[in-house]
């Protein structure tokens, strides 16, 4: 993580490779979907209270995904993804992604999640409230 950087923001580090190239030697945009999960698997390990949460049968279930593609990565390109949460509703929540070159520091993908929470036991969503509130709401952070 870099120094000054907010805690509750997960910063995961990637190289583009050959393999996540297409034809025209640009990072294919369906790998960019990876990489965003890559960083929502670094967040769950980064914060306890939704690995807590996936060890107790809750499942993070992505439900809407918008991303917004500024800039291709190519080979040998060292990318940062930053996650974090941004919203707690009713029911849903969203995670925000950004994407950035890291020796320029150019946005190249920036990307919003909605997500649910999942009893996989009942196969019903989770409702923010309660305890679920407690724990995930001081994770928030609005940009």
């Amino acid at each position: 993580m870099e120094s000054g950087m907010d805690s509750r923001i997960t910063v995961t580090e990637l190289r583009v490779r050959g393999f996540h190239l297409d034809g025209y030697g640009h990072v294919n945009h369906a790998r960019y979907l990876e990489f965003l999960e890559e960083g929502r698997w670094a967040f769950v390990d980064d914060h306890a209270e939704f690995a807590a949460a996936l060890a107790e049968g809750v499942a993070l279930v992505a439900v809407n995904l918008n991303i917004d593609y500024r800039r291709a990565a190519v080979m040998n390109d060292d990318l940062v993804v930053e996650t974090w949460l941004s919203r707690l509703g009713g029911r849903s929540g969203g995670v925000g992604h950004r994407i950035l070159h890291r020796q320029s520091g150019d946005v190249l993908v920036e990307a919003m999640l909605t997500f649910v929470l999942l009893d996989q036991r009942s196969g019903n969503v989770i409702a923010f409230d309660g305890e679920w509130r407690e724990r995930l709401a001081p994770l928030v952070i609005e940009r």
